[in-house]
């Protein structure tokens, strides 16, 4: 009984990893949601309401028009675990100015999970246990974004775009390549800087591969169910983050950054703020800067309904706090943050380091 326990329930994450049950073309409220988790300690830190106040080599995923911020070539990197160590989360990016008025960058995002067993076969057809039956199997998911950033002529006034190319895998089951674009604009005058982000703007399009004899082999599992292939298309809908963002300094060795955002996504969600056109969630941030060298920060976001089980409903909301260390062009930051459902609980130390390349030079 426990083995048929374990088998079933290692062909349902199989088929749960696989993108849906239709044979139509499937519009998604939740799609490549990996590319939402967010990257950079400092940002992480203070709840992601960075839209308006990124400008380094990280903003090619909060928002490109703040890579026009750049004085010299940077680089980053960022690794997480997330769910007990079992989903790795990495990133990396650079960035540099062309000219005076435009730069670009390139950045890589990855979060898979490795080494899962695959006990789809691990009863013979003879009914017969066999453990040599048993493989393992990895499921990634990778995004590349390419980021151009340029000055507009009007003062103060900066925008970028992004192209992004999505690859999935899950193991020799499905595989997909995705293709869309991201826009971005920011604006800045008496010290306030507000931006805005536009994710997937075009939607996003995954093309799905499916393997039918591998499908073939798990279809049946569950009586009933699963008997057709999943939909080959999924398109992933656009979300847009609008930011404001202040900076104060204080007899010039202490400053204090005040950041605020309203995060959309057009559908209804469980957000704070949702309707069937769209759904709001907001997200504020501070950073405490002492000689542009040691940062504290601390974000809430995160606000949503959370039904109990009475079916009464409460606001649920996620506390992020974090700290940075800046020294002659290097900086790391550390970042104590959840990647989602603030009722799980599940925090995680995340780690990032940011360099100036000039000071190789």
């Amino acid at each position: 009984m426990k083995i048929k326990i374990a088998l079933t329930k290692n062909v349902l994450i199989i088929l749960l990893l696989l993108p849906g049950l239709a044979n139509s073309q499937a519009v998604r409220k939740y799609s490549n949601e990996f590319m939402n988790i967010g990257v950079d300690a400092a940002a992480l830190g203070m709840s992601n309401a960075v839209t308006a106040s990124t400008n380094d080599v990280n903003s090619g995923y909060w928002n490109p028009a703040g890579l026009m911020g750049l004085e010299d070539s940077q680089g980053a990197l960022m690794h997480a675990s997330y769910f007990a160590n079992i989903a790795q989360y990495d990133y990396a990016a650079f960035a540099k100015p062309i000219d005076d008025r435009s730069a670009w960058g390139i950045s890589l995002i990855r979060f898979g999970v490795d080494d899962i067993l695959n006990t789809t076969q691990l009863i013979d057809s003879e009914g017969n246990i066999d453990y040599n039956r048993i493989s393992k199997f990895s499921t990634a998911d990778y995004g590349v974004t390419f980021s151009y950033a340029r000055s507009l002529q009007v003062p103060g006034w900066q925008y970028g775009v992004n192209a992004k190319v999505i690859r999935r895998v899950i193991g020799k089951f499905a595989n997909s390549w995705g293709f869309g674009f991201d826009a971005g604009i920011q604006f800045e005058r008496n010290d306030w800087k507000v931006g805005l982000m536009v994710r997937d703007i075009t939607t996003t399009y995954n093309i799905w591969n499916i393997d039918e004899d591998e499908f073939e082999k798990i279809s049946n599992a569950i009586p009933g169910e699963n008997q057709d292939l999943p939909e080959s298309t999924e398109i992933t809908l656009p979300k847009a983050q609008l930011g404001i963002s202040r900076k104060f300094e204080y007899r010039y060795d202490y400053s204090i950054l005040a950041a605020f955002n309203l995060n959309m996504q057009f559908a209804q969600t469980n957000d704070i703020i949702s309707t069937s056109a769209v759904s709001i969630d907001p997200a504020l941030g501070f950073e405490f800067g002492y000689t542009d060298m040691v940062f504290l920060r601390a974000g809430v976001g995160n606000f949503q309904q959370v039904r109990q089980l009475d079916d009464s409903e409460k606001i649920g909301f996620q506390p992020n706090i974090g700290v940075g260390f800046k020294y002659k062009g290097i900086q790391v930051d550390y970042a104590l943050t959840d990647i989602g459902d603030q009722s799980v609980a599940l925090y995680s130390n995340i780690f990032s380091v940011k360099v100036d390349l000039g000071i190789f030079r």
